[in-house]
Protein backbone atom coordinates (compact mmCIF):
# COMPACT_ATOMS: atom_id res chain seq x y z
CA UNK A 1 0.00 0.00 0.00
CA UNK A 2 1.01 3.23 -0.84
CA UNK A 3 2.94 5.10 2.44
CA UNK A 4 0.96 8.10 2.42
CA UNK A 5 -2.52 6.50 2.45
CA UNK A 6 -0.91 3.89 5.40
CA UNK A 7 0.37 6.99 7.21
CA UNK A 8 -3.35 8.54 6.47
CA UNK A 9 -5.09 5.36 8.04
CA UNK A 10 -3.01 4.88 11.14
CA UNK A 11 -3.04 8.58 12.06
CA UNK A 12 -6.75 9.18 11.62
CA UNK A 13 -7.36 5.69 13.64
CA UNK A 14 -5.13 6.64 16.27
CA UNK A 15 -6.98 10.24 16.48
CA UNK A 16 -9.78 8.35 17.55
CA UNK A 17 -8.46 5.87 19.70
CA UNK A 18 -7.23 8.52 21.84
CA UNK A 19 -10.56 10.30 21.65
CA UNK A 20 -12.08 7.13 22.83
CA UNK A 21 -9.55 6.63 25.67
CA UNK A 22 -10.03 10.21 27.31
CA UNK A 23 -13.32 8.87 27.68
CA UNK A 24 -12.34 6.10 30.11
CA UNK A 25 -11.94 6.31 33.59
CA UNK A 26 -8.82 4.77 34.16
CA UNK A 27 -9.16 4.36 38.32
CA UNK A 28 -11.79 2.10 37.19
CA UNK A 29 -10.43 0.45 34.77
CA UNK A 30 -7.35 -0.87 36.36
CA UNK A 31 -9.65 -1.48 39.67
CA UNK A 32 -11.75 -3.78 36.96
CA UNK A 33 -8.61 -5.34 35.65
CA UNK A 34 -7.32 -6.37 38.81
CA UNK A 35 -10.68 -7.85 40.39
CA UNK A 36 -10.58 -9.89 36.68
CA UNK A 37 -7.10 -10.99 37.02
CA UNK A 38 -5.96 -13.76 34.46
CA UNK A 39 -9.14 -14.50 33.06
CA UNK A 40 -8.94 -10.52 31.25
CA UNK A 41 -5.43 -12.27 30.24
CA UNK A 42 -7.86 -14.81 28.97
CA UNK A 43 -10.04 -12.64 27.06
CA UNK A 44 -7.26 -10.95 25.36
CA UNK A 45 -5.73 -14.37 23.80
CA UNK A 46 -9.29 -15.36 22.98
CA UNK A 47 -9.77 -12.72 20.61
CA UNK A 48 -6.35 -13.94 19.19
CA UNK A 49 -7.83 -16.58 18.26
CA UNK A 50 -11.14 -15.38 17.16
CA UNK A 51 -9.35 -13.08 14.59
CA UNK A 52 -7.82 -16.39 13.09
CA UNK A 53 -11.10 -17.58 12.37
CA UNK A 54 -11.99 -14.41 10.73
CA UNK A 55 -9.06 -14.38 8.30
CA UNK A 56 -9.36 -18.24 8.07
CA UNK A 57 -12.60 -17.05 6.72
CA UNK A 58 -11.54 -14.46 4.28
CA UNK A 59 -8.64 -16.63 3.14
CA UNK A 60 -10.51 -19.13 2.02
CA UNK A 61 -12.48 -16.69 -0.17
CA UNK A 62 -9.28 -15.21 -1.24
CA UNK A 63 -8.07 -18.21 -2.87
CA UNK A 64 -11.33 -20.24 -3.88
CA UNK A 65 -12.74 -16.66 -5.94
CA UNK A 66 -9.39 -16.83 -7.84
CA UNK A 67 -9.58 -20.09 -8.57
CA UNK A 68 -13.45 -20.59 -9.58
CA UNK A 69 -12.69 -17.48 -11.95
CA UNK A 70 -9.59 -19.05 -13.23
CA UNK A 71 -8.07 -15.57 -12.06
CA UNK A 72 -3.92 -15.18 -10.78
CA UNK A 73 -4.10 -19.03 -9.63
CA UNK A 74 -0.51 -18.73 -8.55
CA UNK A 75 -1.11 -15.19 -6.67
CA UNK A 76 -0.90 -16.60 -3.09
CA UNK A 77 -1.68 -14.36 -0.14
CA UNK A 78 0.36 -15.75 3.12
CA UNK A 79 -2.00 -16.46 5.70
CA UNK A 80 -0.22 -14.28 8.61
CA UNK A 81 0.22 -11.12 6.66
CA UNK A 82 -3.55 -11.68 5.87
CA UNK A 83 -4.13 -12.13 9.66
CA UNK A 84 -2.21 -9.27 10.32
CA UNK A 85 -4.38 -6.73 8.04
CA UNK A 86 -7.60 -8.24 9.28
CA UNK A 87 -6.49 -7.25 12.96
CA UNK A 88 -5.71 -3.59 11.49
CA UNK A 89 -9.08 -3.70 9.92
CA UNK A 90 -11.22 -4.51 12.44
CA UNK A 91 -9.05 -2.07 14.31
CA UNK A 92 -10.22 0.53 12.08
CA UNK A 93 -13.52 -0.27 11.76
CA UNK A 94 -14.25 -0.21 15.75
CA UNK A 95 -12.80 3.55 15.53
CA UNK A 96 -14.31 4.78 12.21
CA UNK A 97 -18.01 5.87 12.64
CA UNK A 98 -20.29 3.99 10.25
CA UNK A 99 -18.14 1.18 10.71
CA UNK A 100 -16.87 -0.58 7.34
CA UNK A 101 -15.63 3.36 6.00
CA UNK A 102 -12.37 2.44 7.84
CA UNK A 103 -11.66 -1.19 7.48
CA UNK A 104 -12.96 -2.58 4.53
CA UNK A 105 -11.31 0.63 2.23
CA UNK A 106 -7.56 -0.72 4.20
CA UNK A 107 -8.15 -4.35 3.06
CA UNK A 108 -9.45 -3.77 -0.37
CA UNK A 109 -6.00 -1.27 -0.88
CA UNK A 110 -3.59 -3.90 1.33
CA UNK A 111 -4.61 -6.80 -0.80
CA UNK A 112 -4.75 -5.46 -4.44
CA UNK A 113 -0.84 -4.99 -5.19
CA UNK A 114 -0.75 -8.86 -4.36
CA UNK A 115 -4.21 -10.10 -6.32
CA UNK A 116 -5.67 -7.27 -8.31
CA UNK A 117 -8.46 -4.85 -7.60
CA UNK A 118 -11.27 -6.69 -8.75
CA UNK A 119 -9.81 -10.12 -6.84
CA UNK A 120 -9.67 -7.69 -3.47
CA UNK A 121 -12.57 -5.83 -3.73
CA UNK A 122 -14.62 -9.21 -4.52
CA UNK A 123 -13.28 -11.10 -1.74
CA UNK A 124 -13.74 -8.26 0.96
CA UNK A 125 -17.57 -7.52 -0.50
CA UNK A 126 -17.75 -11.37 -0.13
CA UNK A 127 -15.92 -11.64 3.09
CA UNK A 128 -18.30 -8.54 5.04
CA UNK A 129 -21.29 -10.07 3.42
CA UNK A 130 -20.09 -13.12 4.79
CA UNK A 131 -19.83 -11.71 8.15
CA UNK A 132 -22.87 -9.67 8.50
CA UNK A 133 -24.85 -12.90 7.31
CA UNK A 134 -23.61 -15.06 10.43
CA UNK A 135 -24.62 -12.44 12.83
CA UNK A 136 -28.36 -12.76 11.12
CA UNK A 137 -28.35 -16.12 11.55
CA UNK A 138 -26.80 -15.79 15.27
CA UNK A 139 -29.79 -13.70 16.46
CA UNK A 140 -32.07 -15.73 14.52
CA UNK A 141 -30.75 -19.16 16.41
CA UNK A 142 -30.85 -17.02 19.63
CA UNK A 143 -34.83 -16.63 19.47
CA UNK A 144 -35.76 -20.04 19.93
CA UNK A 145 -32.74 -20.48 22.77
CA UNK A 146 -34.28 -17.49 24.92
CA UNK A 147 -37.53 -19.40 24.40
CA UNK A 148 -36.35 -22.66 25.38
CA UNK A 149 -33.96 -21.23 28.63
CA UNK A 150 -35.50 -18.45 29.78
CA UNK A 151 -38.91 -17.18 31.31
CA UNK A 152 -41.17 -15.08 28.75
CA UNK A 153 -42.70 -12.05 29.53
CA UNK A 154 -45.35 -10.01 27.70
CA UNK A 155 -42.51 -8.05 26.14
CA UNK A 156 -40.45 -10.49 24.93
CA UNK A 157 -43.45 -12.02 23.51
CA UNK A 158 -43.62 -8.69 21.12
CA UNK A 159 -39.89 -8.79 20.58
CA UNK A 160 -38.83 -12.15 19.49
CA UNK A 161 -41.01 -12.20 16.57
CA UNK A 162 -40.07 -9.18 15.35
CA UNK A 163 -36.23 -10.08 15.79
CA UNK A 164 -36.83 -13.13 14.10
CA UNK A 165 -38.96 -11.42 11.31
CA UNK A 166 -36.27 -9.11 10.68
CA UNK A 167 -33.18 -11.77 10.29
CA UNK A 168 -35.15 -13.95 8.37
CA UNK A 169 -35.85 -11.33 5.73
CA UNK A 170 -32.00 -10.26 5.67
CA UNK A 171 -31.34 -13.85 5.56
CA UNK A 172 -33.02 -13.90 2.32
CA UNK A 173 -31.91 -10.38 1.56
CA UNK A 174 -27.72 -12.03 1.36
CA UNK A 175 -29.11 -15.43 -0.15
CA UNK A 176 -30.42 -13.29 -3.46
CA UNK A 177 -27.12 -10.82 -3.58
CA UNK A 178 -25.10 -14.55 -2.96
CA UNK A 179 -26.77 -15.48 -6.32
CA UNK A 180 -26.90 -12.71 -8.28
CA UNK A 181 -24.22 -10.34 -6.59
CA UNK A 182 -24.59 -7.20 -5.15
CA UNK A 183 -22.15 -4.34 -6.60
CA UNK A 184 -24.28 -3.38 -8.90
CA UNK A 185 -26.87 -3.22 -6.83
CA UNK A 186 -25.47 -1.63 -4.00
CA UNK A 187 -24.39 1.19 -6.73
CA UNK A 188 -27.88 1.52 -7.82
CA UNK A 189 -29.05 1.67 -4.37
CA UNK A 190 -27.07 4.73 -3.62
CA UNK A 191 -27.34 6.71 -6.93
CA UNK A 192 -30.80 7.03 -5.35
CA UNK A 193 -29.33 8.87 -2.16
CA UNK A 194 -29.70 12.60 -2.57
CA UNK A 195 -26.22 13.05 -0.69
CA UNK A 196 -24.28 10.85 -3.11
CA UNK A 197 -26.16 10.30 -6.19
CA UNK A 198 -24.02 13.36 -8.44
CA UNK A 199 -21.15 10.81 -7.55
CA UNK A 200 -22.69 7.08 -7.40
CA UNK A 201 -24.59 7.56 -11.19
CA UNK A 202 -21.13 8.65 -12.93
CA UNK A 203 -19.16 5.91 -11.34
CA UNK A 204 -21.48 3.12 -12.43
CA UNK A 205 -21.31 4.82 -15.91
CA UNK A 206 -16.93 4.61 -15.71
CA UNK A 207 -17.31 1.06 -14.10
CA UNK A 208 -19.97 -0.86 -15.17
CA UNK A 209 -17.98 -3.51 -16.57
CA UNK A 210 -15.93 -3.73 -13.33
CA UNK A 211 -18.57 -4.00 -11.35
CA UNK A 212 -20.28 -7.03 -13.38
CA UNK A 213 -17.22 -8.80 -12.99
CA UNK A 214 -17.12 -8.14 -9.47
CA UNK A 215 -20.60 -9.01 -8.97
CA UNK A 216 -20.15 -12.16 -11.69
CA UNK A 217 -17.10 -13.54 -8.63
CA UNK A 218 -19.26 -12.83 -5.77
CA UNK A 219 -22.20 -15.07 -7.18
CA UNK A 220 -19.05 -17.72 -8.41
CA UNK A 221 -18.27 -18.78 -5.09
CA UNK A 222 -22.13 -19.25 -3.79
CA UNK A 223 -23.15 -21.06 -7.39
CA UNK A 224 -20.36 -22.53 -8.19
CA UNK A 225 -18.43 -24.24 -4.95
CA UNK A 226 -21.48 -23.87 -2.46
CA UNK A 227 -19.02 -25.89 -0.09
CA UNK A 228 -16.41 -23.06 0.22
CA UNK A 229 -19.22 -20.73 0.90
CA UNK A 230 -20.81 -22.74 3.58
CA UNK A 231 -17.80 -23.22 4.92
CA UNK A 232 -16.84 -19.34 5.83
CA UNK A 233 -20.70 -18.85 6.67
CA UNK A 234 -20.28 -21.50 9.68
CA UNK A 235 -16.60 -20.29 10.54
CA UNK A 236 -18.14 -16.46 10.93
CA UNK A 237 -20.86 -18.40 12.85
CA UNK A 238 -18.73 -20.46 15.15
CA UNK A 239 -16.89 -17.10 15.82
CA UNK A 240 -19.67 -15.48 16.87
CA UNK A 241 -20.57 -18.58 19.03
CA UNK A 242 -16.71 -18.06 20.44
CA UNK A 243 -17.32 -14.51 21.29
CA UNK A 244 -19.70 -15.57 23.51
CA UNK A 245 -16.28 -16.78 26.12
CA UNK A 246 -15.45 -13.07 26.22
CA UNK A 247 -19.15 -12.53 28.41
CA UNK A 248 -18.53 -15.97 30.64
CA UNK A 249 -14.78 -15.47 31.67
CA UNK A 250 -15.53 -11.83 32.63
CA UNK A 251 -18.56 -12.76 34.49
CA UNK A 252 -17.31 -15.83 36.14
CA UNK A 253 -15.47 -13.38 38.24
CA UNK A 254 -18.21 -12.14 39.96
CA UNK A 255 -20.96 -14.66 39.17
CA UNK A 256 -19.65 -18.30 39.30
CA UNK A 257 -23.18 -20.23 38.45
CA UNK A 258 -22.86 -18.20 34.80
CA UNK A 259 -24.17 -20.38 31.89
CA UNK A 260 -22.97 -20.25 28.25
CA UNK A 261 -26.68 -19.62 27.26
CA UNK A 262 -26.70 -16.97 29.31
CA UNK A 263 -23.69 -15.46 27.79
CA UNK A 264 -25.12 -16.07 24.49
CA UNK A 265 -28.20 -14.43 24.82
CA UNK A 266 -25.97 -11.23 26.59
CA UNK A 267 -24.31 -11.50 23.63
CA UNK A 268 -27.07 -11.16 21.21
CA UNK A 269 -28.94 -8.76 22.45
CA UNK A 270 -25.89 -6.76 22.95
CA UNK A 271 -24.47 -6.77 19.37
CA UNK A 272 -27.90 -6.57 18.04
CA UNK A 273 -28.40 -3.42 19.84
CA UNK A 274 -25.03 -1.86 19.55
CA UNK A 275 -25.39 -2.70 15.58
CA UNK A 276 -28.57 -0.30 15.64
CA UNK A 277 -25.88 2.07 16.42
CA UNK A 278 -23.45 1.78 13.75
CA UNK A 279 -22.71 5.35 13.24
CA UNK A 280 -21.05 5.87 16.06
CA UNK A 281 -17.07 5.28 16.79
CA UNK A 282 -16.32 2.40 19.14
CA UNK A 283 -20.20 1.78 19.13
CA UNK A 284 -19.87 4.31 22.37
CA UNK A 285 -22.41 4.19 24.21
CA UNK A 286 -24.67 1.40 22.14
CA UNK A 287 -22.65 -1.10 23.91
CA UNK A 288 -22.84 -0.44 26.94
CA UNK A 289 -26.67 0.37 26.78
CA UNK A 290 -26.57 -3.34 25.18
CA UNK A 291 -24.88 -4.94 28.22
CA UNK A 292 -26.82 -2.92 31.19
CA UNK A 293 -30.06 -4.24 29.11
CA UNK A 294 -29.45 -7.76 28.65
CA UNK A 295 -28.40 -8.58 32.12
CA UNK A 296 -30.89 -6.91 33.84
CA UNK A 297 -33.05 -8.95 30.93
CA UNK A 298 -31.88 -11.66 32.45
CA UNK A 299 -32.05 -11.23 36.20
CA UNK A 300 -28.75 -9.84 36.43
CA UNK A 301 -27.89 -7.19 38.64
CA UNK A 302 -26.72 -3.73 36.99
CA UNK A 303 -23.28 -4.07 38.33
CA UNK A 304 -22.99 -7.34 36.35
CA UNK A 305 -23.30 -5.03 33.29
CA UNK A 306 -20.79 -2.46 33.86
CA UNK A 307 -18.31 -4.89 34.64
CA UNK A 308 -19.02 -7.10 31.65
CA UNK A 309 -19.21 -3.36 29.44
CA UNK A 310 -16.22 -2.01 31.20
CA UNK A 311 -13.87 -4.74 30.53
CA UNK A 312 -14.91 -5.75 27.32
CA UNK A 313 -14.51 -1.92 25.88
CA UNK A 314 -10.61 -2.31 27.70
CA UNK A 315 -10.29 -4.83 25.33
CA UNK A 316 -11.56 -3.19 22.26
CA UNK A 317 -8.98 -0.20 23.10
CA UNK A 318 -5.89 -2.56 23.73
CA UNK A 319 -6.52 -4.64 20.39
CA UNK A 320 -7.38 -1.48 18.40
CA UNK A 321 -4.48 0.04 19.05
CA UNK A 322 -2.52 -3.51 18.33
CA UNK A 323 -4.03 -3.21 14.85
CA UNK A 324 -2.88 0.30 14.57
CA UNK A 325 0.59 -0.36 15.23
CA UNK A 326 0.59 -3.45 12.93
CA UNK A 327 -0.79 -0.86 9.85
CA UNK A 328 3.15 0.78 10.71
CA UNK A 329 4.43 -2.11 11.30
CA UNK A 330 3.18 -3.27 7.57
CA UNK A 331 5.95 -3.01 4.92
CA UNK A 332 5.13 -0.70 1.65
CA UNK A 333 4.87 -3.03 -1.29
CA UNK A 334 6.67 -2.49 -4.56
Amino acid sequence: MNKKYQNGFFLFGLLVLIIMASQLDFRQAWEGIQHAGYWFVGVLVLWAFLYMMNTASWYLIINTIGNEMGVCRKCKVGFWWLYKITISAFALNYATPGGLMGGEPYRIMSLSPKVGTQRASSSVILYVMTHIYSHFWFWLLSVPLYIITQKMTPLTYILLPIIAAVALVAIWFFLRGYKRGIAMTGMTILSHFPMVKKWAAPFIERNREKLAEVDEQIAALHNQNPRTFKLAVVLELLCRVASTFEIYFILLVIMPGVTIPQCILIYAFTTLFANMLFFMPLQLGGREGGFLMSTEGLSMTANAGIFVALLVRLRELIWTAIGLLLIKLDKKEK
